[in-house]
């Protein structure tokens, strides 16, 4: 099958996010960890690629969409959507604005959109503000993201120092003209030299008008959601074959464990939640693990049964977060705590969990690196923007679910092991 849509993500988490999105559509949808190193063999119509380049160097970051942008293109694709995170996380330097141009480079397009909307999930933009629930993102806990606080709500003022052509706005009331309109908005922007263009969506309704107005652009770029409406139109207008592959889920084991890194407002809750109902629970210390290493956790997980889910977590408050950052740096502290969960997932994986469910982009990352998965299938979605995945690991069939930090109810490790069983 030909690749129809190739997608590039800037994080593990994201790229489950929109494979698990455009799997509403029924039709098989594969992500590939990394750049594949073999040519593309039996590609789906979706391909979505997961690299972990969100904070990565500027020129690392372009260096290896390039080289997911090349492997797409070999798959057939001829469309491509650029996915990072609903809150836009990035810095001055980047790297959303340089990966979008050095990809409209790469396929001769000098226009894009950015629409990091997600509504289902709270993220709306209006006038070119990003909101997350009723509070501006630099009002959100996001402002305190030990990696990328947000301190700007306002996402052209974000966005023009990390591009060298110019920004514009197509508001909500462009939008709310319909499809036609917003594309009559954005060649008029376009003869004016305004390549990037920051859209407005409050609600699922735009986003299935920009989809409608864009879907012909040799790149989108936005979250997950502005990608959802495509399958259905790529459907309607024969570019999706109405007999394209489904997804099947496999016969899993029950062993299950819970690894948490993110220190997210949302992560916190669920945290809280699953501890509440009396799992056996193990908290990481960063500081405790500089000085001691991970055989503690090692020792209390050889001792659990994986059948009562243990979670191992690494959540905490802002102030024990920056505490650890202090003594151990901000990246020190991440990569003591990712390492650890890796080796915790190994080991479960060795013991008999088929079911792993992760909390946090970093983390998923390292996890799933750990576990030397190279490609997974998109199952069943446990909450917007959450799907459990299928793969191998080990020489086993297990069952991954990679969760963004703020995304699920404060009930999504209960509820992900209720989906999956169901």
């Amino acid at each position: 099958m030909t690749t129809v849509l190739g997608c590039i993500a800037d994080d593990f988490t994201g790229a489950t996010d929109l494979a698990g999105l455009l799997a509403r559509s029924g039709v098989r949808v594969s992500l590939r960890i990394g750049v594949p190193s073999e040519p593309p063999a039996d590609p789906a119509a979706f391909e979505v690629i997961a690299l972990k380049s969100r904070t990565a160097p500027v020129a690392e970051a372009v260096a290896e969409t390039r080289k997911a942008l090349q492997w797409l293109r070999a798959a057939g694709a001829q469309r491509f959507f650029w996915k990072y995170c609903s809150t836009f996380d990035s810095t001055a330097e980047g790297n959303i604005g340089p990966v979008a141009e050095a990809l409209m480079a790469e396929l001769g397009t000098d226009q894009t959109i950015y629409c990091p909307a997600f509504p289902e999930n709270g993220r709306s933009i209006f006038m070119g503000n990003l909101f997350v629930g009723q509070q501006p993102l630099a009002e959100s806990p996001m402002k305190d993201h030990p990696l990328t606080p947000m301190r700007d709500s306002n996402l052209m003022r974000l966005l023009t120092p990390q591009v060298t052509k110019a920004v514009g706005l197509a508001d909500r009331l462009a939008v709310a003209q319909g499809a036609a309109a917003l594309r009559e908005k954005l060649a008029a922007m376009k003869a004016d030299g305004v390549a990037h263009v920051v859209v407005d969506a409050v609600a699922n309704e735009d986003l299935a008008v920009i989809a409608e107005a864009c879907r012909d652009m040799p790149l989108m770029t936005g979250g997950s959601a502005v990608a959802m409406p495509l399958p259905a139109l790529y459907l309607a207008d024969g570019t999706l074959s109405a007999d394209a592959p489904k997804a099947e889920a496999p016969k899993l084991g029950a062993g299950t464990i819970v690894l948490s890194g993110s220190c997210s407002a949302m992560t916190n809750k669920q945290v809280a939640d699953y501890t509440s109902r009396g799992v056996p629970a193990f908290q990481l210390d960063p500081l405790s693990l500089a000085e001691n290493g991970p055989q503690k956790a090692l020792d209390w997980l050889a001792q659990q049964d994986l059948d009562k889910a243990p979670l191992i977590y690494a959540t905490a408050n802002p102030e024990s977060v920056r505490a650890a950052q202090e003594k151990l740096g901000v990246a020190g502290a991440g990569e003591i705590v990712e390492a650890t969960l890796s080796a915790c997932a190994v080991a479960a994986r060795d013991r008999g969990a088929r079911r792993v469910i992760v909390a946090g982009g970093e983390t998923s990352g390292a996890v799933t690196k750990a576990l030397g998965v190279s490609q997974l299938d998109i199952g069943t979605e446990i909450a917007p923007g959450v799907p459990w995945t299928y793969c191998q690991s080990g020489g086993q069939q297990i069952a991954l679910t990679l969760k963004s930090g703020n995304f699920g109810s404060e009930t999504f490790f209960t509820d992900a092991q209720e989906r999956l069983a169901s």
